[in-house]
């Protein structure tokens, strides 16, 4: 997978691509990252990538022209790149959209500065626009920099063990159940006996409800977006009774 990045700064993304598990991807070619300078397609002496707003108003607005020309040059590379707008219009960047876009040929992200993009980019370059959060931002390479890191977790090789993105929040719709490791005693806390049990029977169940719970107790309203199973729902019932929980839950196949 190549992930290319449009900015304004593109050493924004110098160390982060040199950690972790990002770093050791990149050096074993499993994947790879390019942040471009969009003024390298910016003309003029100043290589100008902004200007005022048609109809006033403040700030700067990032040009079209050299967005196309970047945009034109990194698809002669890769035809098939789908091209990313960061943005807070964007629709919600989920866990099950990483999935997907993993399955690309290649990645193009834009990342904005100032007042936004010329809407015609939007129009006319952009196949898809993706938000990280309800909340503003100096610029597109956060937002892009996260998603980065949330794509290449499904890509073969990336992750030490296949399993780890399957297993993470969000990867079912439901949040993560509850890690321990060694010591089996910390403060006075124990390790629960069924971790310890050996009957992954057992302890496949126990994550489950650990799941539920803890999605029910967190982020009930992810509870409305799933089709739960039968026995989801009567843990559900049963988690809901114990605790005297009293916010509805309306899971679509959760009986009230």
């Amino acid at each position: 997978m190549i992930f290319d990045v449009l900015t304004l700064f593109p050493g924004m993304f110098d160390s982060p691509l040199q950690e972790s598990i990002l770093g050791r991807a990149i050096k074993r070619g499993l994947l790879q990252v390019h942040a471009h300078n969009l003024r390298d397609w910016a003309e003029g002496k100043h290589q100008t990538t902004d200007d005022t707003p048609y109809g006033g108003g403040d700030g700067m607005v990032m040009k079209p022209e050299p967005i196309a020309r970047a945009v034109a040059d990194l698809k002669q590379r890769s035809p098939q790149a789908k091209v990313l707008l960061m943005t807070p219009q964007g629709v919600p960047f989920t866990q099950q959209r990483a999935g997907a876009l993993a399955q690309e040929d290649g990645l193009i992200f834009l990342c904005g500065r100032y007042e936004g993009f010329d809407e015609r980019v939007r129009q006319k370059l952009v196949d898809a626009e993706y938000s990280i959060g309800d909340f503003g931002l100096a610029g597109g390479e956060l937002p892009a920099r996260v998603m980065i890191d949330a794509i290449s977790r499904y890509l073969p090789g990336v992750l030490g063990c296949r399993g780890s993105a399957e297993t993470d929040s969000f990867s079912d719709g439901l949040l993560e159940y509850p890690q321990y490791t060694r010591p089996a005693v910390f403060n006075g806390m124990a390790v629960p006996e069924v971790l310890l049990s050996g009957d992954h029977g057992r302890i496949a169940r126990w994550r489950r409800e650990q799941q539920l719970l803890r999605t029910l107790q967190r982020r009930p309203e992810l509870l409305e977006q799933l089709e739960l199973s039968d026995e989801d729902c009567q843990i559900l019932e049963r988690i809901r009774r114990d605790l005297k929980f009293d916010k509805k839950v309306t899971g679509r196949n959760l009986r009230s």
